[in-house]
């Protein structure tokens, strides 16, 4: 089954309103909702409390760790909220540079998998661990992880060319990112490994809902190539047309 892993904005404000509504509004198209860990820099509610809402909510949530924020205890804090809670997946990753302060450096993901699977809770599950990857030879302990989250890619074809190239026996899940205006397209820019076409640059600066679409066309390509088991669809604050778009296609 091609599964839509949603991703949500998180709160920075102690008001779950907002991500309540992003929920419900993609509920109709998502399988999974994954739930980002100090998003940019900036400080948000913990990924494992915004788990729980989604799980509360009837959905499945995976919560997001980065190393850069965490030494071992706090890392040790977080599996124990998520086994109180029942959230029994994770995406560990590296994390984006602050904007304030530093890195704690103390974890780096391999550290935070094989800390994940070490630790077990009487009568809970074992937790279920994935890392992320860049268009590129996977190394063999991200390999083993229970799942893998591809980078953003606006190129269907280099994704399908980077997934013939790795032998990988755990769910692949592509990157897919709205491009929700001409300012973002700039900021995005920046970024040495993700090239984004002029011509959808030029198209979302004509029309908004250009990037919407686009984005909504790479999933269903993307579902029909059957390389991956699914996406991880980054809407941004375009959820509202991106679920009714979807809704539509899926």
């Amino acid at each position: 089954m091609f599964e839509v892993v949603c991703e949500v904005e998180p709160p920075t404000r102690p008001d779950l309103k907002k991500v309540r509504h992003q929920i419900g509004v993609m509920s109709p198209i998502a399988d999974a909702f994954l739930i980002p860990d100090n998003h940019i820099g900036r400080a948000t509610v913990s990924s494992v409390a915004v788990a729980n809402e989604v799980q509360a909510m009837g959905a499945r949530g995976i919560a997001c760790l980065n190393s850069r924020d965490r030494n071992l205890l706090g890392f040790r804090r977080d599996l124990l909220t998520a086994a109180a809670y029942g959230v029994e997946q994770f995406l560990f990753v590296h994390g984006d540079n602050p904007t304030a302060g530093a890195r704690t450096s103390q974890l780096t993901v391999r550290t935070m998998i094989e800390e994940a699977r070490a630790t077990s809770f009487a009568g809970i599950a074992p937790f279920q661990v994935g890392a992320a990857t860049r268009l590129r030879p996977v190394p063999r302990w991200k390999a083993e992880a229970d799942f893998l989250f591809v980078q953003v890619s606006y190129d269907v074809e280099e994704l399908l060319r980077w997934r013939e190239s790795v032998v990988l026996d755990i769910p692949v899940y592509a990157g897919v990112m709205v491009l929700a205006s001409a300012k973002m397209a700039a900021n995005l820019g920046s970024l040495p490994q993700l090239t984004i076409p002029e011509a959808l640059i030029e198209a979302v600066a004509r029309d908004r809902d250009a990037g919407v679409e686009a984005a909504c066309e790479q999933v269903l390509k993307i579902r029909d190539s059957g390389a991956f088991q699914g996406v991880h669809l980054i809407p941004v604050s375009r959820y509202r047309e991106v679920a009714a778009r979807l809704e539509r296609g899926l």
